[in-house]
């Protein structure tokens, strides 16, 4: 269900980000280190949220083109550069969802093992067994490049009230990350499903009061643990045929602050 609410005279976030800049910081960054190809950035939220479909945006802008969705399954998701056959400096995961039974859905166990590269490329996650070093799915001896450098916590604007399981294995998993010195962001997707005001123009988003309440609201910013200014929210393209300038700012302007999480934690580690 959409909602319309009163539009603040003044932003909560601002300025509006700036494509051009916000794209080429995103293009030209490479790593420092010698020992890490890329910044891997993993995505964890419940089904349905829009992991890989905030996947495929970024692809569609990096590329100017509309590209073949992801899957969703322990993959690393490369985006090959425009008219080349190299690649970005960035990989994303993206896993299964988080569920509310404890019997379905990745575990949080499985997911803390991913940050710390342990799980092998094409792993299919066990709702009911969790990864063991037994297990030909483990990978026992990690490299940096295999580590998880940036912890993305992904939520939809236009969900009903998130239970209070799947808010505690996220926070379970924020936790994690941050006692292995990962850092954390989150996203609020389909802002344009939940918000009238910001399906009629996106640059709505930061009048919305719908929106920064969901934002700011305590059984997420709380719950999980992350500030609000490590909270971005994004549209996902879904049904467009053609790139949109207001759509690739907001993704650009979340993929640049991962961007810049994630350097750190490398130059620190």
């Amino acid at each position: 269900q959409i909602i319309f609410s009163s539009a603040l005279s003044d932003p909560w976030r601002d300025p509006w980000g700036d494509k051009e800049v916000d794209s080429e910081y995103v293009k030209e960054y490479e790593p420092e280190r010698e020992d890490i190809k890329h910044l891997r950035i993993l995505l964890c939220g419940p089904v349905g949220s829009g992991k890989s479909s905030f996947i495929n945006s970024v692809s569609n802008i990096l590329r100017g083109r509309m590209t073949i969705p992801a899957l969703a399954s322990y993959e690393t998701h490369k985006i090959r550069k425009e008219n080349s056959k190299t690649f970005y400096p960035l990989v994303f995961n993206d896993i299964m969802g988080l569920e509310e039974d404890s019997d379905s859905g990745v575990r949080p166990d499985d997911i803390k093992l991913a940050m710390k590269g342990h799980v092998k490329e094409g792993y299919k996650f066990n709702p009911v067994s969790p990864l063991s070093e037994a297990d030909p799915g483990y990978n026992p001896e990690p490299s940096a490049d295999d580590k998880v450098h940036v912890l993305v916590c992904v939520l939809s604007a236009n969900s009903a009230e998130i239970k209070e399981s799947v808010l505690q294995k996220m926070a379970d998993i924020r936790e994690a990350a941050r006692d292995l010195g990962i850092p954390q962001m989150a996203m609020i997707t389909k802002i344009d499903e939940a918000c009238g005001e910001t399906e009629e123009n996106l640059r709505n988003v930061y009048k919305s009061t719908y929106l920064k309440q969901k934002v700011s609201m305590k059984d997420f910013s709380a719950a999980v643990g992350i500030p609000m200014n490590c909270i971005f929210p994004v549209k996902n393209y879904s049904h467009e045929i053609e790139n949109k300038d207001d759509v690739d700012t907001l993704t650009l302007s979340a993929l640049r602050h991962m961007i810049d999480f994630g350097d750190d934690f490398i130059n620190k580690t």
